[in-house]
């Protein structure tokens, strides 16, 4: 079976070139050929770290065409590093049609992991990062950008957008109108001179954003659908759901504890305090 070369999609500095790993710098060296989405801001990465690696350009318009040539370097044998402007490929960036192309005829394809906008924002950004979505570009029409926020609703993941400085006010606008009055991050020039991130609700971010019009790159975070709190129930019906488990299954305050916490979905130190407080009643009518 014929040898092939090896596809590294390459993550680069998303603005300070020292964010650059000792491992991206190493194979954008060795490879025989370099793919940028713009040669001359990587040829700048390039001179910067004396990298002699000759450079070809792949970007959103000719990814289809320059895909079946880099195929034909990495069939005969040479491997192939593929970087875009900036952060990781394929991520909302050129890259995805060359890793499938890449793929259908069994190349190797390595991911060397760095920089990203998403990452590095939803880090610092203050809300749960136990679960998050990507979604890309937000529609650039106010209407379509409208109608998609609205199957968002009932999102309770934390939500990451990109957004273009010149719409973010505008975006911000048709969040409130269709989301509420949601916490957000802006999080604008990441790693570079400027950079700065505002946190709040949109109520309190929008006036810094009118006052003092953003430019540069932004990556947007939105706080998922906030669920609201169990309803406790009546007293009346919590204590003759306590006696009637107490009674039948003669279970310990753990167990009593548990089970209704398991029926009723309210949080274990809430049953446990209203179980204690309504034992507690039992045992003093109890007393003579």
């Amino acid at each position: 079976m014929p040898v092939t070369g090896t596809l590294y999609i390459v993550a680069t500095p998303i603005g300070n070139l020292e964010d650059i790993t000792l491992r991206a710098l190493r194979v954008l060296r060795e490879v025989g050929l370099a793919a940028a989405e713009d040669t001359r801001r990587t040829g700048k990465l390039f001179k910067a770290y004396e990298i002699r690696t000759p450079l070809t350009s792949l970007h959103d318009w000719n990814e289809r065409e320059k895909s079946a040539v880099i195929l034909k370097e990495l069939l005969a044998g040479t491997d192939v590093a593929y970087v875009s402007d900036a952060g990781t490929p394929g991520i909302s960036d050129p890259g995805y049609h060359l890793v499938k192309t890449a793929l259908e005829r069994a190349v190797p394809v390595v991911p060397i992991p760095g920089p990203s906008a998403i990452i590095a924002a939803v880090s610092v950004s203050g809300l749960p990062t136990d679960r998050f979505s990507f979604f890309g570009f937000l529609p650039s029409r106010s209407g379509a950008r409208r109608k998609f926020l609205e199957t968002l609703a009932e999102e309770e993941k934390t939500m990451v957008f990109y957004e273009s400085p010149r719409r973010v006010a505008a975006a911000l606008e048709d969040l409130k109108t269709r989301l509420g009055d949601r916490h957000v991050v802006i999080a604008r020039e990441l790693t570079k001179l400027h950079e700065e991130i505002l946190r709040g609700r949109i109520t309190e971010v929008a006036p810094v954003l009118r006052e003092r019009p953003p430019r540069g790159e932004i990556t947007l975070i939105v706080s998922g659908r906030e669920k609201a709190p169990a309803a406790l129930p009546p007293e009346d019906t919590l204590r003759r759901r306590i006696e009637d488990l107490s009674g039948k299954e003669n279970l310990s305050v753990r167990d009593l504890v548990r089970r209704i916490t398991d029926e009723t979905g309210l949080p274990r130190g809430v049953v446990y305090g209203q179980v204690l407080q309504i034992m507690k009643k039992k045992k003093d009518l109890r007393r003579p």
